[in-house]
């Protein structure tokens, strides 16, 4: 009788074990989310302002040197490596991982159910060699205003063609229209 009574508290508590993990989780994903909403409407006021200033090609110029700098920074503050990825990258450094493939396919899924394309989001918790690694995408819609720049490539500006050839000679990220998912924010952190 004293084994089982000793054995139940043993047994509750290895029920418990994953919980922490649960909740950490959780933390993280609430912190990612606001870690992307932050960056996300950062770069979307700059991406406006040069576009209101000098144009859509203007535009290439913050995605190329200001976003980085954004997420940079943003990952300082969080501790959060962050990336955009995307199988259709302009940036060659952009290209997903098998992670982030698989979520780019689990947030379409989700899209073509009838999900909206701004509120797409997932996380999970992976198992690598070095421990495990909290992970987090956020799909990135394409708005009407983002065709200037990744629409249809006969339709785009001259101006816009002439910059992309410069700045992202293997550039692939055209061919999207309004509501497709472009690609993600990745964010990962140790756990």
């Amino acid at each position: 009788m004293k084994k089982i009574a000793l054995a139940l508290p043993l047994l509750l508590l290895a029920g418990c074990a994953g919980t922490p993990n649960t909740e950490k989780q959780a933390a993280l994903t609430d912190s990612a989310r606001q870690t992307a909403a932050g960056l996300l409407q950062t770069l979307g006021g700059e991406l406006k302002a040069a576009m209101t200033a000098d144009g859509p090609a203007a535009a290439i110029g913050v995605c190329k040197e200001r976003a980085p700098k954004i997420a940079a920074e943003a990952a300082q503050k969080t501790g959060f490596s962050i990336k955009r990825a995307s199988p259709k990258n302009r940036n060659p450094k952009a290209v997903p991982d098998a992670w982030e493939s698989e979520a780019l396919a689990s947030l379409e899924k989700r899209l073509a159910a009838g999900e909206k394309p701004e509120t797409l989001d997932m996380s999970a918790v992976v198992d690598t060699p070095e421990g495990k690694l909290f992970r987090y995408a956020k799909a990135l819609p394409t708005q009407a205003v983002c065709l200037n720049c990744h629409g249809d490539p006969d339709k785009l500006s001259p101006e816009v063609k002439a910059k992309l050839a410069i700045e992202y000679p293997n550039d692939k990220a055209v061919g999207y229209s309004a509501g497709m998912i472009r690609g993600v924010l990745s964010m990962k952190k140790a756990m």
